[in-house]
Parts: C-alpha cells; structure tokens; sequence
C-alpha cells in the first residue's frame, strides 16, 4: 500500500524518505530507490497529485530562455550593453535588441541605457558557453524608472507570485504599488513611499515564511489589519502581463 510519510510544504533533507509504494511518482529533486521516494536535496516539500517534487531553499539563479528577469546595466560596449542578471554569468542586450527606436551608428548608446540602470528584460538565447542574450523590446519589458528593487531568493520566487498570480494581486491591491516579479529574483515596486515600503514588508515575510503552510491565508491576514480594508486573492493572468511575471517552477 503506497503512503505519503510527509505533508505539503514540509522542509526536507537530501536522503529522506517522502514516501513509499509504487502509486506515487519522483518528480524534479527527488528520486526512487526501490518503492521508496527520496528527497536528493534540502527544499520545501511539494506534493501534486501523485507526483511529489522539492523546491530547493537556497541557489542562484540560472539563466533559461524566454525568462523575464530585471537586470541591470554595467558596461556599455559597440555592440550593446553589458548587464547584471543576478546570475554568475553577465548578459548582452545587443544593440537591435534594446529599443524599437532606429540606433544610428555611432551613436551615445548611453542616452537609451546608462550605467547603473535596471530594466524588464526577456532572455532570448543561453549559449553552451554561457553567453545570455537579453531583449527589451516586447510587451511589458522596458527600462525600468522611479521605484525600488528588491532581492529575494529566486527559488522563493514562485511564492511571492502566488498561484496564479494570486499572491502578488493581493499586494497591488492593498499597496495600489506596480509590482513585477523577475525570475532572476529582483523585483521592481513602485508607489507612494508608505506603501512602497508595506509592499517591501510583505515581499520579505513571503521569503521568510515561505517554507510554513497556511501562507496566502496569513499574508492576507497581514495586509488587511495594515490597509484597514479587505484584500482578496484574485488569480492574475501572467502571460505577458507588464505588472507581474509568471511562475515557471
């Protein structure tokens, strides 16, 4: 008879046992030994369906195609600029790449991105030897002004966002802020300083408690007693969406 020997969102360590039989299926940071699933890192158990995989608690961020990430400026180079992705690898955002507006040759490249700048960016190639090519031209990416960024650990990304989105739309509506959750673990928020800042507190308590069930219930909880009025948790579209990016993991 198969049997779950842990319960969703439990943290667990490389080695131990998340369940036995045959019914359930290894899926990514677990593996099977007989008919036996094992966790193979330490993460935050995840229990779908018959399929039981981990979220690891701690990494950096590995650049794949098609994400959308922040980034940040560093170098400006006679092909494009060279970015910052929180990643161990920097980016090329080549010059066709970073606006819709015609670059004549020659010309200030540090008049449409400067040193120092962030920007909401889409990764359009990982080459084998880690070249990333980035892209700025496209719905919801653009050069990023005004706000605040803020750090997480990418693999917490998926829990600011929420199911859905769902997570996210719960701190716009309470904040009124412009939120956009890169995948790369930055993210972009920007509105009035006092909500700014409750926005900012609410990113970091979904960080710390993410691993802790129960969370979209103590979030909302949280948001209402600081705004006075009720939040709800509406699922947002995360497709191309200029506010808020989805969840790939």
């Amino acid at each position: 008879m198969s049997e779950l020997q842990i319960k969703e969102k439990s943290v667990v360590v490389p080695g131990l046992i998340l369940a036995k039989g045959m019914e359930f299926l290894p899926g990514q940071g677990t593996y099977r030994k007989d008919d036996l699933i094992l966790a193979n890192r330490l993460g935050v158990a995840v229990i779908d369906g018959k399929v039981i995989r981990t979220i690891p608690l701690a990494g950096r961020y590995m650049p794949k195609r098609s994400d959308v990430i922040i980034g940040k400026v560093i170098d400006i180079l006679s092909m494009g600029w060279r970015v910052q992705l929180n990643a161990p690898y920097a980016g090329l955002i080549p010059i066709k790449d970073g606006t819709f507006e015609f670059i004549p040759r020659g010309a200030d490249l540090s008049r449409y991105y400067d040193i120092g700048e962030y920007f909401v960016g889409k990764i359009t190639n990982v080459s084998g030897q880690n070249l990333i090519d980035v892209s700025v031209k496209g719905p919801g990416l653009h050069k990023i002004r005004g706000g605040r960024i803020v750090e997480v650990n990418t693999n917490k990304v998926p829990r600011v966002i929420g199911k859905k989105g769902s997570m996210v739309s719960m701190i716009k509506k309470a904040t009124s802020c412009k939120v956009i959750v890169g995948q790369n673990g930055l993210i972009w928020v920007s509105g009035e300083p006092a909500m700014e800042n409750l926005a900012i507190k609410t990113i970091s308590k979904i960080e710390d408690e993410s691993h802790i069930s129960g969370l979209t219930d103590r979030i909302k909880t949280f948001l209402e007693k600081e705004v006075g009025f009720t939040v709800t948790a509406d699922e947002e579209s995360t497709n191309g969406n200029e506010e808020t990016q989805g969840d790939r993991q």
